[in-house]
């Protein structure tokens, strides 16, 4: 699986000790991590929550990345803005019990962390606590084992849905405000990351030729 890393500027200056915590836990389970940033809190590209929701749908919609995690002060901004984006099933997580109850329950492909409410001593240990509950277990087993038909079933009817309620992705990128598309995807690593993964030929001419 390919995780894609991405903070937006309140939080950028966590953004090292995020991915440290997130390779720590996830390579050993054969997982990659691209980290999109922000890198520190004085980045040219200065991400807003809302843009992480949209670098979220990006990513996720054209194959360049399987999961995404993000987050912003409290997680809640960054978890309503990448769900306002096709492609993006993404759940709130604060604690490891929330991890792996995402993962086997709603089995989603983005999660959204509050990295300022109660990140306080430990922080860091959390954090690699609600990564081995999420990435260490599968996806999608059911919890408790008993309601593994419905939630499974559930999942299927949420997919479906919402390939009804959402518009292609292109089609949203073209509607948008350019500057804030352009602003989205001018990390200074996302080229490097994104093209070469990029499985959608119309959104990648689309984004080079801004």
């Amino acid at each position: 699986m390919r995780i894609a890393l991405i903070n937006e500027n309140s939080q950028a200056a966590k953004n090292g000790m995020i991915e440290a915590t997130l390779r720590k836990v996830v390579e050993p389970m054969g997982h990659t991590v691209d980290n999109y940033g922000m890198y520190a809190a004085d980045d040219a590209c200065q991400l807003t929550y809302v843009q992480c929701g949209l670098l979220a749908s990006i990513l996720l919609s054209t194959g360049a990345a399987d999961y995404v995690v993000t987050g912003c002060g409290t997680g809640e901004g960054a978890m309503l803005a990448c769900n306002s984006f096709p492609g993006v099933i993404c759940g709130h997580l604060c604690d490891p019990s929330d991890g792996y109850m995402f993962a086997q329950i709603n089995d989603g492909n983005c999660v959204a962390l509050p990295f300022a409410k109660d990140f306080g001593w430990g922080a860091e240990l959390k954090l690699e606590m609600i990564f081995q509950q999420l990435f260490g277990f599968g996806h999608g087993n059911g919890y408790p084992k008993e309601r593994v038909v419905p939630e499974q079933r559930n999942k299927k009817i949420l997919d479906g849905v919402k390939t009804l309620t959402y518009r292609p992705l292109i089609d949203i990128l073209h509607d948008l405000d350019t500057e804030f598309v352009r602003g989205t995807v001018s990390g200074e690593r996302f080229a490097e990351l994104f093209y070469p993964r990029c499985a959608d030929e119309a959104v990648a001419a689309f984004l080079k030729a801004l």
